[in-house]
C-alpha cells in the first residue's frame, strides 16, 4: 500500500472514530437512559467540554418510540460556531427542529439524520452537514489522487466505504451529487486500474523479454565452438549475464513461477554446458601443449647441433627445414612456447653469425674484383646509346669474358654491379629487337598497303572538299575538311614509319 493509500485509510479510520465516538450518547438517547445514568456520565462545569462527534443515524422507528424528554439526557456544550455560508449550504438540504433533531431532505422528501440536543437549531445543522463535507473532502481528494493517476490500489474500496457512509443519511449536504461524483470515481478508477494492468503487462512483457535476451544470449555462448571460443572474453560475459539475471530476480517485476522457472532452468544448463565444454577445452589443451613442448624441445636439439656446422649450404637448409616443423607444431603454453623459442632462435643466432664471421672474410678478399668489375661496367656504359650495333655486340661479348675471369665480388654489392652490366645488356637486346622489326617484310608490306589506301582515301576527300567549297555548303566543307587533315595526319605518321623501315 502506498503512502497516498495510507494517508486516505488513515482518514477513513479517523472519520469512522469520530463517527462512533458520539454513538453512547445517540444510543442513550435513543433507548431512553434514566436521568441519572446520564447525568453520572455528563462532564462537570469545570472540565473542558468535548466537540460533539457523528453519529450513528437512527431509524424513523427509533424516533417515534423515544420520549421528547430524552433531549436532555445528553447536555452539550456550544459547538464552533458555523460559517454562514456553510450554513446557507446545509439549510438548501436540511433542517433542525428546537429539540436538536436534524433532518435531511433527498429526492423531495424528509429523512431524520439524527439528533445533537443542548445547542442552537443552526449548531445542530452545522454539526451534521460538517459530516457531509468531511465525505466530500474524502471525495475531492480521490478526485485528485484520480487526476494525478496515482496508484489505484484500494481506491475502489475507499469510495464503496464513502458510499456506505453517504447510504447511511446521518448528514446534511447535497447526498445524490456526491453519489454522482461517486459513480464517476468508480468510472475513472476502472480505467485507471485498467491502464495501471496494462502498464503492469507492458513492463512484464519487458522483463520477460529482457530475461529472455540473457538466456538466449547464454545459451548463444554456450553453443559456440568450444575450439573457436575466446574462453576469456566469453567467461567474463557470461559472469555479467549471471550478475544481470541476479539483478532482474531481485529487482524485478514477477514474471510468474512457471515462466521464471523455465526460464532458469534454460539459464542453468546453459551455464552448465559452458563449464563443461571450458573444463574439456583447457584439459585438453593441457595435453596439446605437453605434446607441442615435447614436440619443440626435440626441434631445439637438433638446432642446437646443428649450431656448430661448418657446411653453410647443408645447415641453412636444415634450419629452413626445422624452421618450417616450428611453424606446423602447436603451440605449447605461452610461458613455455616463448621460453622454447629463445632456445631454438639461440641456436640459430649461433650458426648464421658464424656464417657471417666466415662470409665477411671472404667478401675480403673479394675486394680487387670488384674494382676491376666496376671498371668494366664504365665502359660497358660508354657504348649507349647504341649506334653501331655490330659494333656494340662486339665490345659487349669482350667485357662480358673479362667479367667472368675478374671472379665473385663481395656480397653487399653483387645486386649493383650485377645490374650496372644488366642495364648495357638490355639495350643492346632492344636494339636487335628493333633491327628485326624494321627488316621484317609482313611489317613493309602492311605499312605500303596502308599508305595505298591512305593516298586514295586523301583524293577523294580532297574531290568532296572542292564538290562543297563550290556548292557553298559550310557543313560538308566543315566535315570534309576534318576529314581530310586526320587522314594527311596518317600518312605522315606511316611515311615516316615506311622510312624508318627502309
Amino acid at each position: 500500500m502506498t503512502d497516498s493509500q495510507k494517508s486516505d485509510e488513515t482518514a477513513v479510520v479517523a472519520n469512522e472514530e469520530e463517527v462512533q465516538a458520539p454513538a453512547a450518547a445517540d444510543a442513550g438517547v435513543e433507548s431512553a437512559a434514566p436521568a441519572d445514568e446520564a447525568a453520572e456520565s455528563a462532564p462537570t462545569p469545570a472540565s473542558p467540554t468535548p466537540r460533539p462527534a457523528p453519529s450513528h443515524t437512527p431509524s424513523p422507528a427509533a424516533f417515534a418510540a423515544r420520549p421528547k424528554a430524552a433531549a436532555s439526557v445528553i447536555p452539550a456544550a456550544p459547538a464552533a460556531q458555523p460559517t454562514a455560508v456553510s450554513l446557507a449550504e446545509a439549510a438548501k438540504w436540511g433542517r433542525a427542529e428546537g429539540d436538536g433533531h436534524v433532518f435531511l431532505t433527498i429526492d423531495g422528501e424528509e429523512q431524520p439524520v439524527g439528533q445533537y440536543p443542548g445547542v442552537s437549531t443552526d449548531e445542530a445543522l452545522a454539526y451534521f452537514a460538517r459530516k457531509y463535507e468531511d465525505v466530500v473532502a474524502q471525495i475531492v481528494l480521490m478526485e485528485h489522487r484520480v487526476e494525478s493517476k496515482a496508484p489505484a490500489t484500494d481506491m475502489q474500496k475507499t469510495v464503496d466505504h464513502l458510499r456506505e457512509q453517504l447510504a447511511e443519511r446521518n448528514m446534511v449536504g447535497d447526498i445524490r451529487t456526491a453519489e454522482s461524483r461517486l459513480d464517476a470515481l468508480t468510472g475513472q478508477i476502472s480505467e485507471l486500474e485498467k491502464s495501471e494492468k496494462a502498464a503492469h503487462e507492458a513492463a512484464r512483457s519487458a522483463e520477460l523479454a529482457a530475461r529472455e535476451a540473457i538466456v538466449s544470449e547464454a545459451e548463444s555462448i554456450a553453443s559456440q565452438d568450444p575450439s573457436q571460443v575466446q574462453w576469456k572474453t566469453s567467461s567474463a560475459r557470461m559472469n555479467e549475464l549471471f550478475e544481470s539475471w541476479k539483478t532482474a530476480q531481485k529487482n524485478g517485476i514477477r514474471l510468474g513461477r512457471s515462466n521464471e522457472d523455465a526460464l532458469w532452468k534454460r539459464f542453468r544448463s546453459a551455464r552448465t554446458v559452458f563449464d563443461r565444454h571450458r573444463r574439456a577445452y583447457f584439459s585438453q589443451l593441457d595435453s596439446t601443449n605437453s605434446a607441442a613442448k615435447v614436440a619443440k624441445e626435440q626441434l631445439i636439439e637438433e638446432a642446437e647441433a646443428l649450431s656448430g656446422s661448418t657446411d653453410w649450404g647443408f645447415a641453412a637448409g636444415e634450419y629452413r627445414r626445422l624452421m618450417d616443423q616450428w611453424k606446423a607444431t602447436p603451440r605449447a603454453s605461452r610461458k613455455d612456447d616463448d621460453a622454447l623459442w629463445l632456445r631454438f632462435r639461440a641456436a640459430q643466432d649461433v650458426f648464421f653469425s658464424n656464417r657471417q664471421a666466415a662470409n665477411d672474410e671472404i667478401d675480403q678478399q673479394y675486394t680487387a674484383n670488384l674494382a676491376v668489375k666496376e671498371e668494366l661496367i664504365v665502359e660497358a656504359q660508354a657504348l649507349l646509346p647504341i649506334a653501331d650495333l655490330n659494333a656494340a655486340k662486339k665490345s659487349l661479348q669482350s667485357i662480358r669474358d673479362r667479367w667472368e675471369e675478374a671472379g665473385k665480388v663481395p656480397r653487399a654489392d653483387m645486386g649493383r654491379i650485377e645490374a650496372g652490366l644488366r642495364k648495357v645488356e638490355d639495350a643492346v637486346r632492344e636494339a636487335e629487337e628493333d633491327k628485326w622489326r624494321r627488316s621484317n617484310p609482313e611489317t613493309k608490306a602492311r605499312t605500303n598497303s596502308a599508305l595505298s589506301q591512305l593516298e586514295a582515301a586523301i583524293v577523294g576527300l580532297k574531290e568532296d572538299l572542292e564538290k562543297a567549297e563550290n556548292a557553298g555548303d559550310q557543313r560538308r566543307i566543315k566535315n570534309a575538311r576534318e576529314a581530310l587533315e586526320a587522314r594527311e595526319a596518317w600518312l605522315d605518321q606511316i611515311q615516316r614509319s615506311a622510312s624508318d623501315l627502309a
